[in-house]
């Protein structure tokens, strides 16, 4: 046995055990003690028939089993009351019956007290309850019989009581086995539930992300290719133009490969089949044909990426050059990549005129710096972003 903790969901919990244990042993109880009734009767009509103290004694066993039936309702309001009244009607009757008092008092009492188990489970309160309901039945049985009887009943009470005690105790932690088990198949199912809802928060934010890095990215390429090639074409450089035209074909293509695997499997593995330098490489010469844009890189890396690290990065870098060309008016753009101490790192710098980065996240439509974050998180990187009038400076550093 055990003290109930101070927590309150626990009291609760407890509480609620300690109903189902008490109701679930109503049933058994009551067979019981209308076994020891037919018993007693039985007893007393053999020894000196008493017609108006069974009517009494029986009336007296119809309402223990009443209490019995409506412990639940009587324990809510005093558990204390509920002991004394039962307790009373044990020994009030055992007095009306003096010739089945040995058969009521040794097999009620040990019930009561096996009972006194659900409803307080706390060894102090228990052994209390046993000693007092012990105590009466001593007195009681001095006042009726004598100290012969009381020796030779002493012994089987407390074998009685032994035996229910053991049948209480093992009876009870069945039922608590029981109620916990439905109490965690709840705890699951909302658990389940919650876990559901998560998954449809993060597959909503996997496909906001994908239709971005896929549709969005690639139309915004477009347009800007478009855009390049208007203004060659409006200065007659009609080669330059057909190679961007060329270009815009090669990105239109891809895109559209893209856009099909996101909605095949809501996810895109559109790893590049090439390795992590060319992709890089690829990726900047696109962006330096369709804007014109001075581009350096600096590309020096030992270890090897995972595939899903690798898909990451690369869109990333994709979504920093698109806000660049389309936002920043830089003129030129660095793209440092290294390794060391089992990092990544990847620094992306302008020389445009930067923005507030207070605003990302808070204005509508513009999504992709939130894409860039989610990430980093996803793989275990840290994104740092610095913006100014001189230009905007990405910092990501990846664990390999």
């Amino acid at each position: 046995m055990k003290h109930m903790s101070n927590h309150p969901g626990f009291l609760q919990s407890s509480m609620d055990e300690d109903y189902d244990k008490i109701t679930s042993s109503r049933l058994p109880i009551i067979i019981w003690t209308v076994l020891v009734t037919i018993v007693t009767v039985a007893l007393q009509t053999m020894s000196v028939p008493l017609l108006v103290p069974t009517l009494f004694f029986i009336m007296i066993m119809v309402i223990h089993m009443y209490l019995y039936w409506r412990v639940n309702d009587i324990i809510n309001r005093s558990r204390a009351l509920y002991l004394m009244i039962q307790g009373s009607l044990i020994f009030g009757s055992s007095i009306i019956m003096p010739d089945g008092l040995p058969v009521i008092l040794i097999g009620l009492i040990p019930v009561l007290i096996g009972q006194s188990v659900a409803i307080f489970f706390e060894t102090k309160k228990v052994v209390f309850v046993a000693f007092v309901l012990y105590l009466f039945f001593c007195l009681i049985t001095l006042w009726i019989k004598n100290v012969q009887d009381l020796a030779l009943f002493i012994p089987l009470l407390m074998l009685m009581i032994v035996v229910v005690m053991a049948y209480a105790l093992l009876y009870y932690r069945q039922v608590n086995a029981r109620v916990r088990t439905q109490t965690f198949l709840r705890d699951l199912e909302l658990t389940h539930q919650k876990v559901e809802e998560l998954t449809l928060a993060n597959e909503r934010q996997r496909m906001a992300r994908d239709l971005h890095d896929t549709l969005a990215q690639g139309q915004a390429g477009l347009i800007m290719q478009l855009e390049a090639i208007d203004a060659y074409l409006s200065r007659g450089n009609i080669d330059r133009a057909h190679e961007i035209v060329l270009s815009s074909m090669g990105q239109a293509r891809q895109t559209l490969g893209d856009a099909r695997k996101a909605i095949d499997d809501l996810r895109t593995r559109a790893t590049p089949a090439v390795n992590f330098n060319e992709a890089i490489h690829d990726q900047l010469q696109r962006f330096r044909l369709a804007t014109g844009v001075d581009v350096n890189l600096e590309f020096n890396i030992k270890s090897v990426l995972s595939g899903a690290k690798m898909e990451h990065v690369l869109h990333m870098l994709s979504e920093t050059l698109t806000n660049v060309a389309r936002h920043a008016q830089a003129s030129s753009v660095s793209v440092n990549i290294w390794d060391n101490h089992q990092q990544f790192h990847m620094v992306i710098k302008d020389n445009g005129r930067g923005f507030n980065i207070g605003k990302i996240g808070k204005e509508t439509g513009h999504y992709g710096l939130i894409g860039i974050h989610e990430r980093a998180r996803l793989i275990g990187g840290q994104i740092h972003i610095e913006s100014n009038n001189e230009g905007t400076t990405i910092e990501l550093s990846v664990p390999v």
